[in-house]
């Protein structure tokens, strides 16, 4: 049977996760081109710690909810958990434009924010596993997925617009505004077009694509629409007693924070290390998140090559985020390649080329690592896993948060803006291969949990 002939909906369903990511990833990166004005004398004069702060307190928010958010999406389904998530976090957003200079008010509405942001993911991989045969799912993942690089992008390009447009003040203000704005307007658009399978069968939705939706073996017992009606309450307890909760919890550990560290801190290390100006940042910083796009997208393809070979669905997703986990090691050459001494003015092409590299094998890897939750889970206990390891990959990100913030003021006060950098880089070169290894070494082979 043809894609015309089973139906296309379940991509219109993909294309409105892509616009909540994006809208998502859009309203966290604001904050990361203000970083400047915030911490500059004619600004708010904070220092680096300072701002490592406030991020961080947003990760550790993010963390946190994402455990109750996975639980609570579970129960009450993915229309309203998104719903009521992108809600919370639209409203603190533009909240952030209204509190001043004071350190104390930016981490209050900042953890409301995350807090508010936490169901973004556990909503969209749970939205996933009931949308998509397990085939399409990575790639389904990765396009989604991509919303956060062209948020990023979006970022890169208006925040400093605002800036330079409106002047520092108040542009930084209806920076906030603006992008917390955008997601009331994406809640039409769900509310209108947005259901569960059964819910829009003989509808939006035709039996054919039905179907195919629910056409994996061990998925034969949705295919009469009981399973996705069914609430069925899962202990988180229980779930962290399966070795496939751990490996996607270490998993995004070990990750997340490598990408939010991009997310937060390039623009300020292309502004200390090749002395640019937040105009000059613009582009390089656009075209990072652009190339991740092709990462999230390409990636989220790998395995449906091997699988097309006959490879299982396991073997498959994990020889690809192995190859994949392979690409960041190409960072721990980012210090020479982008010294400005040896190779001048194209210094700064190099080492955005690495970065760009970095980037899309991150969000290859995520679009990978999300879809190993609804392989290995019953779909009633997707959003409840996603969101340990949302959490998991919180936590990673508030530690390296800290770590930029402390490494950064620490060689500053010794007049070396560079250094603290190399640092972190290599951090990223390295995590993703320890990561797989310790999910490897936990789920060694595939078995489908089928006792919850």
């Amino acid at each position: 049977m043809n894609q015309q002939t089973i139906g296309k909906y379940r991509w219109t369903i993909c294309a409105l996760l892509l616009f909540s990511t994006t809208i998502n990833y859009m309203d966290r990166n604001v904050i990361g081109f203000l970083k400047e004005y915030f911490c500059s004398p004619e600004g708010f004069g904070w220092s680096n710690k300072d701002f490592s702060y406030v991020t961080s307190v947003f990760t550790a928010f993010y963390a946190g909810f994402t455990l109750f958010a996975g639980i609570i999406i579970d129960k009450i389904g993915t229309k309203l958990g998104l719903a009521l998530s992108l809600i919370v976090w639209s409203i603190f957003g533009i909240a952030n434009a209204f509190v001043g200079n004071t350190i104390a008010w930016h981490m209050i509405c900042r953890s409301l924010f995350g807090a508010g942001e936490a169901g973004n993911f556990p909503a969209s991989i749970k939205t996933v596993a009931e949308w998509f045969p397990k085939r399409e799912r990575a790639l389904a993942t990765g396009i989604f997925n991509s919303g956060s690089n062209i948020g990023a992008m979006i970022c890169a390009l208006f925040v400093p617009w605002c800036l330079i447009h409106f002047g520092a003040d108040p542009g930084w203000k209806l920076a906030f505004i603006f992008t917390g704005v955008a997601g009331f307007i994406w809640l039409i658009f769900w509310f209108m077009l947005y259901n569960t399978p059964a819910k829009l069968k003989g509808t939006k939705l035709s039996q054919a694509e039905y179907d195919y939706i629910h056409s994996d073996a061990d998925e034969q017992a949705a295919a009469s629409g009981k399973e996705e009606d069914k609430a069925t309450k899962i202990s988180w307890f229980k779930l962290l007693t399966y070795r496939q909760t751990w490996a996607f919890f270490f998993g995004k550990f070990m990750t997340d924070g490598i990408w939010w560290f991009l997310l937060f801190w390039l623009p300020d290390y292309l502004k200390k290390q090749f002395g640019m100006t937040t105009q000059e940042v613009m582009w390089p910083t656009f075209i990072v998140f652009g190339i991740a796009i092709i990462g999230s997208v390409f990636g989220g393809s790998i395995p449906m090559f091997f699988m097309s070979k006959g490879w299982p669905t396991y073997k498959a997703r994990m020889t690809a985020m192995f190859l994949i986990a392979l690409c960041p090691l190409v960072v721990l050459s980012i210090n020479y390649f982008g010294n400005v001494s040896v190779f001048g003015q194209n210094a700064v092409i190099y080492a955005v080329a690495i970065i760009c590299l970095a980037g899309a094998s991150h969000q290859a890897w995520s679009a990978n690592l999300f879809t190993t939750v609804s392989d290995m889970f019953p779909k009633k206990a997707v959003g409840s896993v996603t969101g340990i390891g949302a959490a998991a990959g919180g936590l990673g990100g508030v530690l390296v948060q800290l770590a930029a913030g402390n490494l950064t003021d620490h060689y500053e006060k010794l007049g070396d803006k560079q250094t603290a950098y190399v640092i972190m880089f290599c951090v990223c070169a390295s995590s993703y291969l320890v990561a797989w290894a310790i999910m490897k070494m936990l789920v060694p082979k595939h078995k489908p949990i089928t006792d919850l």
